[in-house]
């Protein structure tokens, strides 16, 4: 079965080969970005909690430590959109979590 192609405006990401592109050109991006990314690629349009996202990426010790989401997030967001300001992929859900448009 072969994995599924996300496309979101300018965004594609292939879940097969693990290539993400923005506007045709090919971003690259850290393991933990990746994996942030393919968890909201995979619950598109859903909004996934804090804790979700921390629990799966890193583990239950790092429940209590947020900052490290928000980092990941704001890199994800400098390598993936045009304003990272004024995102338009990856949505910020305040005192939720995070959803991929």
């Amino acid at each position: 079965i072969p994995e599924p192609l996300f496309t979101s405006k300018d965004l594609q990401v292939d879940l097969g080969s693990r290539r993400v592109m923005v506007a045709g050109a090919d971003v690259s991006l850290t393991p933990t970005e990746y994996e942030i990314l393919r968890l909201l690629v995979t619950h598109a349009g859903k909004v996934m909690t804090h804790t979700q996202i921390l629990k799966q990426i890193w583990g239950i010790a790092y429940l209590e430590q947020p900052h490290v989401l928000r980092v990941n997030v704001s890199n994800l967001r400098r390598k993936l959109e045009s304003d990272p300001s004024r995102p338009q992929h990856i949505i910020t859900e305040p005192g939720v979590g995070y959803r991929l448009r």
